[in-house]
């Protein structure tokens, strides 16, 4: 008897599963939300982080078995933007290590001590362009160099133009860019667990503007 209501449940069940289904393929990605005005929009002029909705997001991958993200905050820095020569553009960003948070708070701990990040004796990242590349309508590579745990790299931050705007609340011209970077932690002398909690980094920055 238990494979016939088997078989009459998954008659009543697909229907809704099928739709269900469907809408989770067509649901957004990251890369398909986009924000308000173009880039040709953007005014050129030197801005500052809004620390709060500035975001590093980090994901590694965990024991070979899924990714596993956390996230830094409360960014600080500057932007001397002018879109119609890109290639001037300077940006320096510095974020707390101790800003760290994850769904653990076990690991968000460790994260910030000594076997980690060690947040005592390195308190902060850095990231300083040296070079900024166009490579689309709202594209750029930006060059620069990365501080980290007491180790400065250079890096290639992956930009995309996301929106500019007044902020309704700060009534400030606000512009925000997603930028995307891969790192080694091992490169910075972060190498705990290494390969179990791979060395492997992707960044993703969700960073917010406003003018000076």
């Amino acid at each position: 008897m238990r494979r016939p209501l088997m078989l009459a449940a998954l008659v009543v069940a697909l229907p809704f599963a099928i739709p269900y289904a469907a809408q989770l393929r067509a649901a957004a990605s990251p890369q398909e939300i986009s924000g308000a005005g173009t880039p040709t929009e953007v005014k050129a002029g030197t801005y500052v982080v809004e620390p709060g909705h500035t975001q590093v997001a980090f994901t590694v991958g965990h024991l070979g078995i899924s990714p596993f993200s956390g996230t830094f905050s409360n960014a600080s820095g500057t932007l001397v933007l002018d879109p119609a020569h890109l290639d001037a553009t300077k940006v320096e960003v510095t974020i707390p290590i101790d800003s760290v948070q994850t769904t653990s708070d076990v690991l968000t701990g460790e994260l910030k001590g000594a076997d980690w990040f060690d947040a005592a004796k390195f308190p902060t990242a850095t990231f300083r362009s040296t070079e900024v590349v166009r490579t689309g309508d709202d594209s750029a590579e930006i060059r620069g160099q990365l501080t980290l745990h007491g180790v400065t790299r250079p890096e290639v931050i992956k930009a995309r133009f996301f929106g500019t705007a007044v902020n309704p609340l700060s009534k400030k011209l606000s512009v925000g860019f997603v930028g995307r970077l891969a790192i080694d932690r091992s490169d910075y002398g972060v190498t705990k667990y290494v390969p179990l909690v791979s060395g492997r980094t992707e960044l993703t920055i969700n960073a917010a503007f406003e003018v000076k």
